[in-house]
């Protein structure tokens, strides 16, 4: 973002990026990046601890936003608990979730401290709302009602940890830092992407209880130590094992994983200090995720998102940046687009809910849920078809830095290459689609579908080739058996 920004800078210096190129960065890195898991557990990171570009905090400073993303990716292998920090000091997720300039409590004014961020790093970033067993399952008490995790009291006794803390400034940590992030003109231009510091002065001094512990009053202000520990019991919860490695196999495998499934990353987890490679490991390595027999299964695997519908595509085909900068544009629009874009999410609470089940449905009477099911809709499924359409016949993106040219950014191999292997193979239209199963669906298309795609693309002349490449692919990308990942 940095770099794009300078260069166009170079050409107007009153101009500026903006969010679109995060977006084209983010691409870049999703199709062409060699260093393709990190990138994905770095996407499912970013529907966890939720920022958004729609909410003027993401929006407004793209920059802060495109380095947040740097923050996951470059966290995704970490510790959770170095995570939870990076996530908690960031100033966009401050700003987002309110912390940023976050004051103690004032007896006199009757001001108390902004509980926004203590909430949702509980219900979302750490440990849920109910006490969990190790394999996911909630416990219970005495009447059989499940167990809450924390209380108001415990949200009111955290959000005093999370006072005192605001930009990083030139002149830190003076009382014009705190309030605005500058002192006259001494201000960091990058502000935006700088952790964000502790400022004494409006830290409280009281003490705070939350989740059984209680940090003791201070007699001098001390955010970095009261942050301390405040993150180290969270990290240390026994809920975070499942409930947050659940989450990365529902973004990363299943939606509906076995009790027993979570308890063993949950273990993995626990076992390695919350080393989340080794979590990742656990999840795609466990023999659960790797039973071929899974495959036939009515209730194993997910709806892929629509981003992954579209980066599989993209990768299965070789998809060329005639910039080598993938510049993708907004694809949140669910009529004309994908209906989701990177850290786009219309609340803190993600596109979709981990535990979401279409009402009335087939996956509602098998108790089961569905979370990206919420993503789907009458406007957005064929908004969907529509936009694959556009992709698989003439690629997508701006047309070139400037937009001046008509030729899309992003275009798929067999577009842009006359003589491509994909080309080659339309004059027998069995092997087109067993090349489409084996790349696009890792030869799990289903005898029923391979009939209808071959049946439909054999009526088309053979003496336009590129024209029986587009309508099996996209009669492959609209397809259920494609919508879903197994």
């Amino acid at each position: 973002w940095d770099t794009r920004d300078a260069a166009i800078k170079s050409v107007k210096p009153s101009s500026t990026a903006g969010t679109g190129e995060g977006n084209h960065v983010f691409w870049t890195g999703a199709v062409a990046g060699p260093d393709q898991l990190r990138q994905r557990v770095a996407f499912a990171l970013s529907q966890i601890f939720v920022i958004s570009m729609q909410d003027g905090c993401g929006g407004d400073h793209a920059q802060g936003s495109a380095s947040y993303m740097d923050m996951l990716v470059n966290n995704a292998f970490g510790t959770y608990r170095n995570l939870l920090e990076a996530v908690a000091l960031h100033p966009v997720m401050g700003c987002y979730l309110s912390h940023l300039r976050n004051q103690k409590e004032d007896a006199t004014t009757g001001r108390v401290p902004d509980e926004n961020f203590a909430r949702e790093v509980m219900q979302l970033f750490s440990i849920g709302l109910y006490q969990l067993n190790t394999n996911g399952a909630l416990k219970t008490n005495s009447a059989g009602k499940p167990i809450e995790t924390y209380k108001p009291e415990d949200i009111a006794g955290l959000a005093k940890v999370f006072t005192g803390w605001s930009w990083d400034c030139p002149n830190w940590p003076s009382n014009s830092c705190f309030k605005w992030g500058a002192d006259g003109n001494n201000v960091y231009t990058d502000k935006w992407a700088r952790n964000m510091r502790p400022y004494a002065q409006y830290h409280s001094t009281s003490a705070k209880s939350f989740l059984g512990v209680t940090i003791a009053a201070q007699t001098t202000a001390d955010p970095a130590a009261s942050l301390k520990v405040a993150l180290d019991t969270l990290a240390k919860h026994p809920n975070v094992g499942p409930f947050i490695g659940k989450q990365l196999i529902q973004r990363l495998v299943t939606s509906n994983p076995s009790p027993a499934y979570v308890q063993r990353v949950a273990q993995a987890f626990k076992s390695s200090g919350g080393s989340l490679q080794a979590t990742v490991r656990a999840i795609l390595m466990d023999s659960e995720a790797r039973d071929m027999t899974q495959l036939k299964s009515t209730t194993f695997g997910k709806v892929r998102e629509p981003v992954l519908r579209l980066s599989a595509l993209l990768r299965a085909y070789g998809a060329q940046s005639a910039t080598g900068s993938y510049l993708l544009w907004n694809t949140s629009d669910p009529a004309t687009s994908l209906g989701q874009n990177i850290l786009w999410s219309p609340s803190v609470f993600n596109f979709y809910r981990p535990g979401y089940t279409p009402p009335g449905s087939a996956t509602a009477a098998a108790k089961l849920v569905a979370p990206e099911m919420q993503l789907v809709h009458e406007t957005s499924a064929p908004g969907y078809v529509n936009f694959m359409r556009t992709v698989v016949s003439w690629g997508l993106g701006a047309g070139g830095y400037d937009n001046s040219s008509s030729t899309p950014d992003v275009r798929l191999e067999y577009i842009t290459n006359t003589s491509s292997a994909t080309l080659a193979l339309t004059s027998d239209p069995a092997a087109l689609v067993e090349d489409i199963n084996q790349k696009l669906m890792y030869g799990t298309m289903s005898a029923s579908l391979k009939t209808l795609i071959v049946n439909a693309i054999s009526t088309l002349s053979s003496t336009y080739p590129l024209g029986r490449v587009r309508a099996a692919m996209l009669l492959a990308v609209s397809s259920p058996e494609f919508q879903v990942q197994r």
